[in-house]
């Protein structure tokens, strides 16, 4: 069943049933093919759209005022947007902000990224929780030309994100230092010139703003690319391992990196995961992964600290889950989702190494746990004696 359309319809958004969304489109013209997932923060779509853990998906706004606020470098958590288009409910206003240097259409046009508005966000979402993440095509034309039946049929064709690799993608081509720290007012982003730790951060898509928490947490930071071997990650001589967050089926991305972790992990370092980084450590200690029927993609999931009791508010992305029914004896959950009591934390009993299933740089999001930064300094401190 197709939504109306509008008289002037300029997009087309097809899912893989059949269903057609039309609107207006705004940044890049063209199609495009992906999951759709839908996202609940009321800020940070600019984060979002650069997050490279949302690599193969559309991401539909269900905060109606996007763009609002315009777009500014210092955002960005990558180079380019790494998400393939976006869908919301209103056309983006002309922006009103101070730090605002562009407007958001014109920043997804230079960066080859299509969007829709116009569109009746709440009922796409409440098909994407009933059924399911779909594959969808997305169209922009400015003259309204649309040949549906081809956009449904490359939409069912579209292979999914089970059991694929995209790690490889987003991660860097080589090796690179990291020594900016949290933004702060009024200087914006300063240099940590006093650390205190050397760290080693495993880019599986790595956003910016976990960089700069460990930075700011007094660390040392050397990248190293998704297909690091372990004796490429042990030759800096690192005080702790960072696993990052990233895209795609962490089974799949696994094939290389856990035969990596589990060598890392005989080196008694303190190591530290979030996002995909969780996942893979938990294949590593010999958990197993599930694709979820919709994932997690927000900035206001409460989560529980099974240790503390303590409830954190807490930025989420992701369409798999660590299945905690498959957790060795040795290994905690220390973080349940409140929403559905899927995993969010593992640590080994009696080592430090630790991970999350959340985003705690709050790039976008709320500050709530910022602390496991300071945890992964801790444990450091703590074996250097």
């Amino acid at each position: 069943m197709a939504q109306e359309p509008q008289s002037h319809p300029t997009a087309c958004l097809a899912l893989a049933d059949g269903t057609l969304f039309y609107g207006r489109g705004f940044g890049a013209t063209g199609d495009t093919v992906a999951e759709l997932c839908f996202n609940t923060a009321m800020t940070g779509y600019q984060e979002i759209m650069t997050d490279p853990s949302y690599a193969g998906q559309v991401v539909t706004f269900t905060f109606p005022h996007i763009g609002n606020t315009g777009v500014t470098p210092e955002d960005d958590e990558t180079g380019d947007p790494v998400a393939e288009g976006m869908v919301v409910k209103w056309d983006p206003t002309e922006p009103s902000n101070w730090r605002s240097v562009d407007t958001l259409s014109n920043w997804l046009a230079a960066r080859g990224r299509i969007a829709i508005g116009g569109v009746d966000t709440r009922r796409l979402t409440r098909a994407i929780r009933q059924q399911g993440a779909p594959h969808v095509a997305l169209a922009h034309d400015p003259d309204g030309k649309f040949d549906t039946e081809a956009l449904v049929a490359k939409a069912r064709a579209f292979s999914g994100l089970e059991g694929l690799d995209l790690a490889k993608d987003v991660t860097c081509a080589q090796s690179y230092r990291w020594d900016e720290m949290r933004w702060a007012w009024p200087d914006g982003y300063a240099r940590q010139e006093n650390p205190k730790h050397k760290v080693v951060a495993v880019d599986f898509g790595a956003k910016r703003n976990i960089l700069r928490c460990l930075a700011s947490a007094g660390c040392d930071v050397t990248v190293l690319p998704a297909t690091a071997t372990a004796q490429e990650v042990l030759a800096h001589n690192p005080d702790g391992v960072f696993l990052s967050n990233g895209p795609g089926d962490p089974a799949a991305t696994g094939e290389y990196a856990v035969p990596m972790i589990k060598d890392v992990l005989k080196a008694d370092l303190p190591v530290f995961g979030i996002c995909l980084g969780h996942q893979m450590l938990a294949l590593a200690l010999g958990g197993k992964t599930v694709k979820m029927n919709h994932g997690h993609h927000g900035a206001n999931h409460p989560v529980k600290d099974n240790e503390t009791g303590k409830v954190e508010i807490t930025s989420m992305n992701h369409g798999f889950a660590v299945d905690s029914q498959t957790l060795p004896d040795g290994v905690q959950e220390t973080h349940v989702s409140l929403f559905d009591g899927s995993n969010c934390g593992i640590r080994i009993a009696d080592k430090p190494v630790f991970s999350v299933q959340h985003h705690p740089e709050a790039s976008p999001g709320p500050q709530d746990s910022f602390y496991l930064f300071e945890k992964f300094a801790r444990y450091m401190d703590e074996r250097a004696g």
